[in-house]
């Protein structure tokens, strides 16, 4: 059943859920990072209107900078701001950046340890209709592999709002993934969020699998537990929103409780999340595992649901995977 110790959506299965676009989550979370604090500025890639960034850039004129088509300069700029203490937020298509900058992250951002937030919206092949070549999902990989950097993919808008609030603190490069479409909200006001902690929104009596859950797949993987439970098949599902750092207490607790573990992502199954939980518990507690997302393949056009469903994404598949386990 739904945790509510959580706060979360109490409308989450319902056929009219509210849903809002993760990047407006980050947008709106700008905005209020800007008012709290003066050091806060905004950069952004030509694509301002498209990463919900024009927000900002509406209310704080004065502390926004349009890059133009310019992601290597979007990465050294923002550095060179950071090094005499601003908080820079850069914006792009995820593809875009950290896709075509990743040099400059690594190097003038992450190098020197300077607090850039990346903000890549339009991640996943749930971009729909733009097909492959504006489907970052390798995304998580390359930014996770980098030293200093914190990688942190919401769930819903509301999430997605908490951490670019979070990031403001953590004194380090943040990459906060940002999905395109319209998605489920799936947790509140009320419900927290941490840096660096996993939550279980999901707990089944004596389940026998534990789903792990990353960005707006998250909801899939909801629907999928909901559907296994009335078969009398239990499992938790954990929201997993900080891929780095791993919460490896929560992760290898969820392990020993189940026994077999899931993965869900809309990313390359090879370097995403479930390789980050896979090295995890390879460690600590090898147990059974089954990964859900791309499979070693470019993404292609066509509407988001369509892409879910066709590259084994979707909550069938879930599904399929929780019973190869049991």
């Amino acid at each position: 059943m739904l945790n509510l110790d959580l706060k979360l959506n109490t409308k989450l299965f319902d056929k009219d859920v509210e849903q809002v676009p993760i990047r407006q989550g980050f947008g709106e979370g700008l905005v209020l990072a800007g008012s709290q604090n003066q050091q806060v500025v905004g950069l952004c890639a030509d694509l301002t209107e498209s990463t919900k960034m024009n927000l900002f850039a509406e209310k704080f004129p004065q502390r926004f900078v349009q890059m133009g088509v310019a992601e290597q300069n979007l990465a050294s700029v923002a550095s060179g701001m950071a090094a005499m203490g601003k908080i820079p937020f850069i914006s792009s298509y995820a593809m875009f950046s950290p896709g075509r900058n990743w040099e400059q992250i690594r190097t003038t951002i992450c190098y020197n340890n300077q607090p850039v937030k990346i903000a890549g919206s339009h991640a996943g092949i749930s971009v729909g209709p733009d097909g492959g070549t504006h489907q970052a999902i390798e995304d998580i990989a390359i930014m996770r592999v980098i030293p200093n950097m914190v990688v942190i993919s919401p769930c819903d808008s509301i999430e997605a709002r908490k951490a670019t609030l979070a990031s403001v603190e953590t004194g380090t490069p943040v990459y906060i993934r940002l999905a395109r479409e319209k998605t489920p909200v799936m947790t509140s006001e009320k419900t927290s969020f941490v840096i660096g902690k996993a939550q279980i929104f999901w707990q089944g009596t004596n389940a026998k699998v534990g789903i792990i859950a990353t960005g707006a797949l998250l909801y899939k993987a909801l629907q999928a537990a909901k559907e296994l439970h009335e078969k009398g098949i239990e499992t938790e599902v954990m929201n997993l929103a900080t891929i780095k750092p791993l919460d490896e207490k929560a992760v290898i607790a969820l392990a020993n409780r189940t026994g077999k573990i899931v993965t869900v992502e809309e990313h390359q199954i090879r370097g995403g999340m479930g390789s980050a939980v896979a090295e995890c518990l390879a460690q600590h507690k090898p147990v059974p595992m089954r990964f859900v997302g791309v499979d070693d393949k470019f993404g292609q056009s066509g509407t988001p649901e369509e892409l879910i469903e066709h590259y084994g994404m979707g909550t069938k598949s879930i599904i399929k995977a929780v019973n190869e386990l049991v």
